[in-house]
């Protein structure tokens, strides 16, 4: 077979990431060339979100757009796959027939075959996972689906129930990201937390994690997706005990209100989120809180989003993402709640929210002028400056360290921090380790 030029669109979420990197670490090892830009194609590969409706109107558009390449005879294959996919596959055969092949989040060698014409193992292209992201970190996704069913949400329809790979395979893979080079892993999956529960014999975030910090090349271990009804008190121990572990994390609150929070099934009413976030606190001091809430959910009253304006207010969580309630087809409170809120009120909630946390951004990076701090560099600009994060931040996602001068992609540094707004700070260096 004579090499094809292959473009893979990645959409979404750092799990549709992984995904990708899994699939393209299969096709590396075919006949076929990786290229940046479909239009240099053969064929593309589009890996869809369809988490909300503006992730789905995304993917629409983008494999729309490649349609139109291969209708005017700029490439040869159409193929779409993930969440979307999966969920809506033949809607989409009926609405887009340029596509040649669709599959869902987990068919990865079935696209190599499909695409060589050879059989392929299931495990085949994970053994040859090819980062997208900076080789210096990398997604390590432990677990596929959920088992939570959460009102508002459609992730269980898509990527289904909770499937928890085992320790020794997630360890293996933390040793070959070490070995190319990876200084942090940021461990992901649908509801990190609930990690190991479906295992036999069980496990646990919380020795996974043990488990993880003894991996010698690995400098900074990072944790998304943190229920916090599943939060283990041994789980929050380990932010004051292990070396590697950050003192971060990634856990979406959705709300304040005890009765919103009940209605969206989270497990846990806004008592039980506070004694969480002081828990973690207690563990770990210096820890960095990320969240993510939702407003406009069905029912949602001025005091209900009073009582998470004030939560937003007083715990002041350092990194924060607002979402309005997006209703999805097939979920529990599409099919007995009424979208009720405005759309306009929506936004106006929205912005409330994140006025309220702008400002507690800026007052929390004001207090970083002056000190220096430990930065991992990134980036390396024309401008002859260089962009890295602190523990603090998560890439893509948080606050942007701007520093004067290029240093080397992947290595540590020590800046001062001269100046903050709300989301970025700028550094010079005084010394580099």
């Amino acid at each position: 077979m004579e090499y094809k030029n292959i473009n893979l669109i990645s959409l979404g979420c750092a799990k549709n990431l992984v995904d990708s990197e899994i699939l393209l670490g299969g096709l590396k090892k075919t006949n076929f060339n990786i290229v940046e830009n479909s239009k240099d194609a053969d064929i593309v590969i589009v890996n869809t979100c369809g988490f909300l409706d503006t992730a789905r109107d995304e993917s629409v558009d983008v494999i729309l757009e490649a349609g139109n390449l291969k209708s005017s005879g700029n490439i040869e294959k159409l193929v779409v796959m993930g969440c979307f996919s999966e969920r809506y596959d033949n809607e989409l055969r009926k609405e887009i027939p340029e596509v040649d092949a669709f599959f869902g989040t987990n068919d990865h060698a079935k696209i190599v075959s499909y695409l060589t014409g050879e059989d392929y193992f299931k495990a085949d292209p994970d053994y040859f996972r090819s980062l997208l992201t900076p080789r210096h970190y990398a997604y390590l996704k432990i677990a596929e689906g959920c088992d939570n069913g959460c009102s508002f949400c459609s992730i269980p329809l898509m990527r289904g129930l909770q499937v928890s790979r085992s320790v020794e395979s997630i360890i293996t893979e933390a040793k070959k990201l070490g070995e190319q080079g990876v200084k942090e892993i940021l461990v992901i999956g649908q509801d990190t937390t609930s990690y190991g529960w479906d295992l036999n014999p069980k496990s646990s975030l919380h020795a996974l994690f043990d488990e993880l910090n003894n991996v010698d090349s690995i400098n900074w271990l990072r944790l998304h997706y943190a229920h916090p009804a599943h939060l283990h008190r041994e789980m929050i121990a380990r932010f004051g005990q292990l070396e590697k572990l950050l003192p971060y994390i990634d856990m979406p609150i959705q709300h304040g209100s005890t009765k919103l929070l009940k209605s969206m099934r989270r497990g846990l009413g806004r008592d039980g989120i506070l004694k969480r976030i002081e828990g973690l606190r207690e563990a770990c001091p210096e820890i960095t809180l990320r969240t993510s809430v939702i407003v406009g959910y069905p029912g949602e009253t001025d005091e209900d989003f009073k009582e998470l304006y004030d939560l937003v207010e007083n715990v002041r969580f350092d990194r924060l993402g607002v979402f309005t309630y997006s209703e999805e087809e097939g979920t529990i409170a599409a099919d007995q709640l009424k979208d009720d809120i405005p759309q306009q009120i929506k936004y106006d909630r929205m912005d409330q929210i994140m006025l309220l946390q702008q400002e507690i951004s800026y007052e929390n990076n004001q207090k970083l002028i002056g000190t220096t701090q430990k930065v991992l560099v990134d980036q390396n600009l024309d401008t002859n400056e260089s962009l890295g994060r602190t523990f603090r931040d998560s890439p893509e996602v948080d606050n942007i360290f701007r520093i004067d001068g290029v240093f080397p992609v992947g290595d540590f540094i020590e800046a001062k921090v001269i100046s903050a707004s709300e989301y970025e700070v700028i550094c010079t260096v005084e010394k580099n380790d």
